[in-house]
């Protein structure tokens, strides 16, 4: 449950979360999860980097959290960082929590100007191509503290804040993203909803419905998973492509649909707020990213229990073994991608195996209460400057 603003006997710890904006996607969805489930035990407060609040800002500002937009410019913006320090200063902030690069970056010039507070870091993915700056590496190097927290989403994102970014390889470490299982597998056999759903998305009972819930942004290519639906189509394979979410590339990607002739094939539904219920219809989940990090869509796809093919990029290693949780084909690679999804249209067998394994892994891993417990285990530690020596299977320091 989410508290609202702070009150004179509100003895909560305040911790900042400092994001592009509160749009949906993975890092913003994990932020907000914390701030719903651990609202009783730490007050959390908002600052947004760029422009748009977006959905689930809007969510949060209803019920009287505090938020800041900062309007950053591009390139080291000063006065957004003395703007962010001003709004710790306001809110007593006690921890600093930076999803992603440039909100870790503009915490840590703002704390040139508010001295206390320690910063968690969250990497949850990397630009592609992915390289190396000295400049970058310098600066960090400078303004990190000693009891700041350097956490990647996986092990692959850790790596990169250690090669890329010159971070202390002995201070990095895991928290693997968790999802909320058990709402996603509820909803799973339930087979009125199911008719339901699918009516409602025009797709016939035949149809072999595949899902894909991504930003329609050039990271995750769909103009490769447009391909392979386009081979399974020349196979005779009745594929239909749902393509859940919202971003620059969708006129882009309307007009190659256009082009291939694939109007009846793939559907464009924008961003939704009603993802469980959507998996429902699914027979297979498809990602067909070039970078990623630890996705949650992913995991969301495994609790559902929707077989998935993927491509092998980032940390999608860490989350779908080869051939038991999903099957996985090389980024860019449609006619391996086809080749998968054909190969689970026509094997029911293979759908059911897959999705068992793939909810089973899932739980081991990745599941919300593993990584809250984690989250909060790292904001102890910094409130009470203590360093704990106990490490769990889904927090990792290498």
């Amino acid at each position: 449950m989410i508290q609202s603003a702070a009150t004179a006997s509100d003895h909560r710890p305040v911790i900042c979360q400092v994001l592009h904006s509160l749009d949906i996607g993975g890092a913003e969805v994990l932020a907000a999860g914390l701030a719903r489930e651990l609202s009783d035990r730490y007050r959390f407060v908002f600052a947004c980097l760029d422009d748009e609040v977006g959905v689930l800002g809007n969510e949060f500002r209803e019920r009287g959290v505090a938020m800041q937009v900062l309007h950053r410019q591009p390139g080291v913006d000063w006065k957004c960082s003395l703007r962010l320090a001003g709004f710790f200063r306001q809110h007593r902030v006690q921890i600093v929590h930076a999803h992603q690069y440039t909100p870790f970056f503009q915490s840590l010039l703002a704390r040139l100007a508010y001295r206390w507070p320690p910063i968690v870091f969250t990497e949850h993915g990397r630009h592609y191509p992915d390289s190396r700056s000295s400049k970058r590496v310098a600066v960090n190097r400078a303004l990190l503290r000693s009891d700041d927290r350097l956490i990647g989403v996986g092990e692959s994102v850790r790596r990169a804040l250690v090669d890329n970014e010159g971070l202390p390889e002995r201070r990095t470490e895991v928290i693997y993203n968790g999802v909320p299982l058990e709402k996603f597998h509820s909803l799973r056999h339930d087979r009125d909803l199911r008719r339901s759903v699918r009516s409602e998305l025009g797709l016939a009972q035949d149809d072999f419905a595949i899902l894909q819930v991504a930003r329609l942004n050039a990271l995750k290519d769909h103009a490769t998973a447009i391909r392979t639906v386009e081979r399974l189509r020349h196979d005779k394979v009745p594929a239909k492509l749902v393509l859940v979410g919202a971003g620059e590339e969708r006129s882009q990607l309307e007009q190659l649909v256009a082009e291939r002739q694939l109007n009846d094939a793939i559907v464009f539904l924008g961003a939704r707020t009603d993802i469980p219920r959507l998996f429902v219809s699914a027979d297979a989940f498809l990602l067909s990213s070039i970078s990623e990090g630890i996705p949650l869509t992913l995991i969301e796809a495994m609790g559902a229990g929707v077989p998935i093919v993927s491509t092998d990029v980032g940390g999608i290693p860490e989350v779908i073994v080869h051939g038991t949780s999903g099957l996985l084909a090389a980024a860019r690679d449609d006619a391996g991608l086809a080749s998968h999804l054909k190969s689970l249209w026509q094997n029911p067998d293979q759908r059911q195996q897959l999705a068992e394994q793939g909810r089973s892994r899932a739980a081991e891993r990745f599941s919300l209460d593993m990584m809250h417990r984690h989250y909060v285990d790292v904001y102890e530690q910094l409130l009470h400057r203590e360093v704990s020596t106990e490490r769990h299977p889904m927090c990792v320091t290498v």
